[in-house]
């Protein structure tokens, strides 16, 4: 129950405890030397994976032998971008089907918009997965949800992975997936409980975060396919469209592919890129995931 009183006069001055906790925050902000480096590490050593798991989230799980023309339907009305693989005769968990699958898929079997892609109608998760282990020979990298946060972040980084299935071994259950959107959600909330070390006040261009030169980019007339194909031959999530100014109108990400899905429009991969983004706003009122 919630009361109110309209004879309550309210403080609006600032306590001094207050006060001194905003004069250490921008402190904080500003970074401090004395603070070591590792403090961010520190800290993700010290808790476990379980720790990130959300309260409330769907669970999307695939069987192997589920068309992968279903699946990736099923991504789509379920507002997911991945989904474990499991495969009933070893019971167990097999891999994942992402986005970048789907990508794949695409390329692989791609000739035309005259030349009906059958492959992507009749194949099933694990036909393709035969296929995909022919060629890079990669399991699936699971992390156990009492293992700590920075060994999920060192597999992120060294697979080269964006999706982390969490599954409790001794079950054998998926339990979550454990994404870099969900591990900066969890430090974040942790953030003015921990000491800022020098770094956090310098640019991100003097630390070399990010990608500075070779850049990737696409003219809005670009042909989808060749987007497809820069996504998989750079390893990049997102490629920007430029006008012939050379000024950014847009971003085509990964993502975006899925309306494809959605649309059921994957047989012509020859349309521009700008085509391509009008089919966004109507996958998004959908409720996928953004």
């Amino acid at each position: 129950m919630v009361s109110s009183n309209s004879n309550t006069r309210l403080n609006t001055s600032p306590s001094p405890a207050l006060l001194h906790s905003a004069e250490a925050e921008d402190t904080a902000a500003l970074g401090d030397p004395g603070v070591s480096p590792s403090v961010f590490a520190d800290f993700a050593k010290s808790r476990q994976c379980f720790a990130l798991m959300p309260d409330n989230s769907k669970m999307v799980i695939f069987d192997s032998h589920l068309l992968v023309k279903k699946a990736f339907f099923a991504l789509v009305q379920n507002g997911v971008r991945s989904a474990p693989v499991w495969d009933s005769s070893s019971q167990s968990f097999i891999g994942m089907l992402t986005i970048t699958d789907f990508i794949n898929i695409l390329r692989h079997y791609y000739r035309s918009p005259l030349v009906q892609m059958h492959e992507l109608e009749e194949h099933l998760i694990q036909t393709w997965r035969d296929l995909a282990i022919r060629r890079c020979h990669e399991a699936l990298v699971s992390i156990d949800p009492q293992q700590s946060v920075y060994e999920s972040i060192r597999m992120l980084i060294q697979k080269k992975i964006h999706r982390l299935p969490v599954i409790d071994h001794c079950s054998s259950n998926c339990l979550f997936i454990l994404t870099p959107k969900r591990l900066l959600q969890y430090i974040y909330t942790e953030f003015e409980n921990l000491a800022q070390p020098d770094f956090m006040s310098k640019s991100i261009s003097s630390l070399n975060i990010g990608t500075y030169n070779n850049i990737a980019s696409v003219i809005q007339d670009t042909a989808l396919i060749v987007v497809l194909n820069i996504f998989a031959e750079r390893r990049i999530s997102a490629v920007p469209i430029i006008d012939h100014n050379g000024h950014v109108v847009d971003v085509y990400a990964k993502f975006d592919v899925i309306n494809l899905a959605a649309e059921k429009t994957y047989n012509n991969l020859d349309i521009s890129v700008k085509d391509a983004l009008k089919h966004r706003a109507a996958v998004c009122m959908i409720g996928i995931e953004q």
